[in-house]
């Protein structure tokens, strides 16, 4: 039986532990698929109210699940439910068990030059077992002679897993465009994983990561960056989904 998809702003998010989701992607990789599985969290579907291509690319996906507190939040304003959030700073663990568990290829692309090989690293340090068969960074020209390169590189490694973590919107919108030239069985959005799995950009305290405001704690860390994202896009985020529960409640729906 499927589970449940709760419409927010547009974006159907599925409504999935992180075992349902592990269920998912063994099946997808055992079924030989070739299936995008992509994370939502509150700057991507702000991103996605604005931007009609990145919402085409979010309905064609395999799998939208749900990674932060506010799109838990919204999901119950408009009347559905979210069981559980899953971030990368936690699931990326989870992940690679899985992974080695069942023997499945990694191919990690994304961050700066060094950081996804220092994940790899730092990952393969207690996981003797998994495989990850290759790693390459996301400063590269998305079209063209660059982008080519690194298709033809991961193709030779013809991963089970490929994690992209190059931000929102670029690795949505790179993956759908390239998705039948990859070879992988399962391709996953990751924004900052990278950073979080190789120890360059620390987490905030428990008492924030674990009670919902997992966004306080990133912009404590990083100010000057973050800020628009969550003090400007939170509060209008909650705006359009006071709006879009109003509208429903008017049609009785």
């Amino acid at each position: 039986m499927a589970e449940a998809r709760v419409n927010i702003l547009g974006v159907g998010v599925d409504a999935l532990t992180a075992v349902e989701l592990h269920e998912r992607i063994r099946r997808f990789i055992h079924e030989g698929g070739h299936a995008l599985v992509f994370n939502a969290n509150v700057h991507c579907l702000n991103l996605a109210y604005r931007d009609r291509s990145l919402r085409r690319v979010l309905d064609e996906a395999d799998v939208v699940f749900c990674d932060g507190a506010g799109v838990m939040l919204a999901a119950r304003m408009l009347g559905g439910r979210m069981p559980e959030r899953i971030t990368y700073a936690d699931w990326i663990y989870r992940l690679s068990d899985l992974a080695e568990s069942e023997g499945f290829s990694m191919y990690f692309l994304g961050g700066k030059p060094g950081v996804a090989g220092k994940a790899a690293e730092e990952l393969r340090s207690s996981r003797p077992a998994l495989d990850i068969s290759g790693t390459h960074h996301g400063h590269f020209e998305k079209s063209g002679p660059e982008s080519e390169a690194v298709i033809e590189e991961i193709n030779a490694a013809s991963p089970d897993l490929l994690l992209v973590g190059m931000g929102m919107p670029v690795q949505e919108k790179w993956l759908m465009e390239n998705r039948d030239r990859l070879g992988f069985r399962v391709a996953l959005s990751g924004g900052a994983v990278f950073d979080y799995a190789s120890g360059e950009l620390r987490r905030g305290p428990r008492l924030l990561t674990d009670n919902g405001l997992e966004w306080l704690a990133r912009l404590a860390i990083e100010p000057g960056r973050l800020w628009r994202r969550y003090l400007i896009g939170n509060p209008l985020f909650m705006a359009r989904v006071i709006r879009q529960a109003a509208r429903r409640k008017l049609r009785g729906r």
